[in-house]
C-alpha cells in the first residue's frame, strides 16, 4: 500500500472509529450534554491520531500491519468475537448509566480513570515503538525477531497490558460502575488469546522460548 492509499485508510479508520464509538455512547445517553464522554473521548482518540501521524512519517510499514484486522487461527476468531460482544457492552452501558442515572462516580475518580487510560495508550505506544511486528494479528513474519527492550523486558505482551488497562479504566472515565461487569471479562479474553498466541509464537519465533525463561510474567507484572 502507497503512502497517499494509507493515508486514506487510516483516515477512514480514525473517523470510522470515532463516529461509532460516539454513536454508541450518545446515543444510548440521548445527549450530548454528557462531559464524561467528551473528556473520555479527547483523551483516548488524540493520542490515537498523534501516534499515527507519527508511524505514518516514520514507520509506515507497522501503520500498515496494524489495519490488519482478520485473524488467520480459527481459536483467535473465536475469541475476537466474544470479546468484540463484551466491549462493546463496556461502551453502551455507560450511556444507559448516564441516561437513568444509575451510578454516581466522583468527577476526581473520572479524571484519574482518564489518566489511567492515557497511561494505558501510553504503553502500547511504547510497545510499538519497540515491535516494528506489532501487528493486530496473530503471525511471525519474516525477518521478526525477539524484542526484550523496553516494556517487553517487564512482560512479554506488554500491548495487551496497556489494552487491558485502558478497558479497565474506560467504564469509570465515562461514570459508570454497572460497565466494569463486562470490562472484568477483559482479562480473561486477553490470557486465552496469549495462550494461543505463545504456542505460535514458541513454534515459529527463533529465541522465543528463551526469551520466556528471562522474562517470567505474560501480562501482569507480579501476577501472570
Amino acid at each position: 500500500m502507497n503512502r497517499d492509499a494509507l493515508k486514506r485508510t487510516i483516515l477512514l479508520r480514525f473517523s470510522g472509529g470515532v463516529a461509532l464509538l460516539g454513536a454508541l455512547i450518545f446515543g444510548t445517553a440521548g445527549t450530548f450534554r454528557y462531559w464524561e464522554a467528551w473528556a473520555y473521548l479527547a483523551t483516548l482518540f488524540l493520542p490515537v491520531a498523534l501516534v499515527a501521524f507519527l508511524l505514518l512519517r516514520d514507520d509506515p510499514g507497522l501503520l500498515e500491519r496494524r489495519m490488519a484486522f482478520r485473524e488467520e487461527r480459527p481459536r483467535q476468531r473465536a475469541v475476537v468475537k466474544v470479546a468484540t460482544l463484551f466491549w462493546l457492552a463496556v461502551f453502551l452501558i455507560p450511556g444507559l448509566d448516564h441516561r437513568f442515572d444509575w451510578s454516581a462516580v466522583p468527577p476526581l475518580l473520572v479524571v484519574l480513570a482518564d489518566a489511567l487510560s492515557l497511561a494505558g495508550y501510553a504503553i502500547t505506544a511504547l510497545t510499538l515503538r519497540e515491535n516494528s511486528f506489532a501487528s493486530r494479528t496473530i503471525r511471525v513474519e519474516e525477518g521478526q525477531s525477539v524484542i526484550t527492550t523496553g516494556p517487553y523486558a517487564v512482560v512479554r505482551h506488554p500491548m495487551y497490558l496497556g489494552l487491558l488497562v485502558m478497558m479497565l479504566a474506560a467504564p469509570v472515565a465515562l461514570g459508570s460502575w454497572w460497565a466494569l461487569l463486562p470490562a472484568l471479562v477483559t482479562p480473561v479474553t486477553l490470557a486465552i488469546r496469549i495462550r494461543d498466541e505463545e504456542a505460535v509464537l514458541l513454534e515459529e519465533l527463533p529465541g522465543y522460548e528463551g526469551y520466556t525463561r528471562r522474562v517470567r510474567y505474560r501480562l501482569v507484572p507480579g501476577v501472570w
